[in-house]
C-alpha cells in the first residue's frame, strides 16, 4: 500500500471519504458538520465540524448522507441510535467529549443496551467521534478526557488513537463495527503528522501496539500521552535505560494479553493517563497487572494521572496539569532507585 506523510486529522477526514464511499449506508450528522455558509444549498464554504473533520462530504455526498443538526446532543445522538438499529451506519461528529454527557441516555441506556435487551434481534453500528484532551486552552468544559467513564460501560467500545495511521484504520474499523463505537481523538494530536497508507484498510480493536522495544521498563500511555512517553523514553535512553512503550489504542475491549506479556518481560510498569486519578483506566490497569502479572513484578505498578481537577484555562496552570516528559522520567527512575535499595 502506497504511504504518503498525512496529519491526524487528513487521516480521520479520508477515512470518512473512504468509508462513505464503500458503503451507502454511512451518513455524518453532527452541529456544524456541514456548516458554516446559512442554511442554503449548495453550503459554499463548508465548515466541516469544529476542526474541519467533514469538510467536503457535503459536496460529494449531499443532504441525505451528510446533516446538520440543531445543538442538541441528545437529539443528534438519538437520531443516529435509531437509524443504526434500522440499518444505517450512523457517524455523529459530538465535538467534544465533554459534550457526551448531554446524550448520556441515548448512549449509555440506549446504544450499548439494545442488542442485549432486544436478544441479538437489534445490533446498532454507531460510532460518535469527539475531541478530547487539554493543551489547546479550551478550558474545563471543552478539554476532558471522559473515556474511563465509558470503558465502564457493557456494550461500548472505546478507541483512543495516538498516530495517524490509528487514526485511519481505528475509525475504519469502528465503522465496520456492528456495536457502538465511541472513537475519543486527543486535540494535541490533530496536527501531528505521520505515514499513512493511501489504501482502505482497518485496525483490530482491541489490539494494542508496541510502539518502542524495551527491557527495563514498560510505559503504557494513553493517545497524547504516548508521545510524552516516546520523550521520556528517549531521555531515559541517554543513560542506558531501556524502555517499552505500549499504546492500548482500544480502551474497551483492552488488550491485556499484551499488556501483561510487557509487564513480565520488564517487571516495572508506568502507566500515563491524561484524566483525573479516581477509577482512571490508569487505575483499571495498575490492578489487572497487580492481579494477573504480580509474580513476575519487581516493584508496585506506577500512575501517572492529571490533578483531581477541572482543566484550568490559565495557560501556566493547563501546562502543569497535562503530564509531563518530566514527571515520567522521574517516575521511572524512581522505580528503578527503589528496587536498588531494596536488593
Amino acid at each position: 500500500m502506497a504511504e504518503r506523510s498525512l496529519t491526524m486529522l487528513e487521516a480521520v477526514r479520508e477515512a470518512l471519504f473512504q468509508a462513505m464511499r464503500r458503503d451507502e449506508r454511512v451518513m455524518v450528522l453532527g452541529e456544524d458538520a456541514v456548516g458554516g455558509a446559512g442554511r442554503g444549498a449548495p453550503y459554499e464554504g463548508t465548515m466541516g465540524g469544529t476542526f474541519g473533520a467533514t469538510k467536503g462530504l457535503y459536496e460529494e455526498f449531499g443532504a441525505s448522507r451528510v446533516r446538520d443538526t440543531p445543538i442538541s446532543e441528545a437529539g443528534m445522538t438519538g437520531i443516529a441510535v435509531g437509524a443504526a438499529a434500522a440499518g444505517i451506519r450512523p457517524v455523529v461528529d459530538l465535538m467534544w467529549s465533554s459534550f457526551t454527557l448531554l446524550a448520556a441516555d441515548q448512549i449509555v441506556n440506549q446504544a450499548s443496551k439494545m442488542s442485549y435487551m432486544f436478544g441479538g434481534q437489534v445490533r446498532v453500528p454507531l460510532v460518535v467521534r469527539m475531541a478530547i484532551g487539554a493543551g489547546l486552552g479550551a478550558a474545563g468544559q471543552h478539554s476532558d478526557t471522559y473515556y474511563s467513564l465509558f470503558t465502564h460501560i457493557p456494550g461500548l467500545k472505546v478507541v483512543t488513537p495516538a498516530s495517524p495511521v490509528d487514526a485511519k484504520g481505528l475509525l475504519l474499523a469502528a465503522i465496520d463495527d456492528p456495536n457502538p463505537v465511541l472513537v475519543m481523538e486527543h486535540m494535541g494530536l490533530y496536527n501531528t503528522r505521520g505515514e499513512v497508507p493511501e489504501d482502505y484498510y482497518t485496525i483490530p480493536l482491541g489490539k494494542a501496539r508496541v510502539v518502542r522495544v524495551g527491557e527495563d521498563v514498560t510505559l503504557i500511555a494513553v493517545g497524547y500521552m504516548v508521545r510524552q512517553a516516546e520523550s521520556a523514553a528517549d531521555e531515559l535512553a541517554q543513560d542506558g535505560i531501556s524502555v517499552e512503550v505500549i499504546d492500548p489504542r482500544t480502551l474497551s475491549p483492552l488488550d491485556t494479553e499484551s499488556l501483561i506479556e510487557s509487564a513480565r518481560k520488564t517487571g516495572r510498569v508506568v502507566v500515563i493517563d491524561e484524566s483525573p486519578p479516581r477509577c482512571s483506566i490508569a487505575a483499571d490497569i495498575a490492578a489487572t497487572l497487580s492481579e494477573q502479572a504480580f509474580e513476575w513484578l519487581k516493584g508496585p505498578v506506577r500512575r501517572i494521572n492529571a490533578p483531581h481537577s477541572p482543566v484550568p484555562l490559565s495557560p501556566s496552570l493547563e501546562k502543569a496539569y497535562i503530564p509531563s516528559k518530566e514527571r515520567i522520567v522521574a517516575e521511572v527512575r524512581r522505580s528503578l532507585d527503589e528496587q536498588a535499595r531494596s536488593r
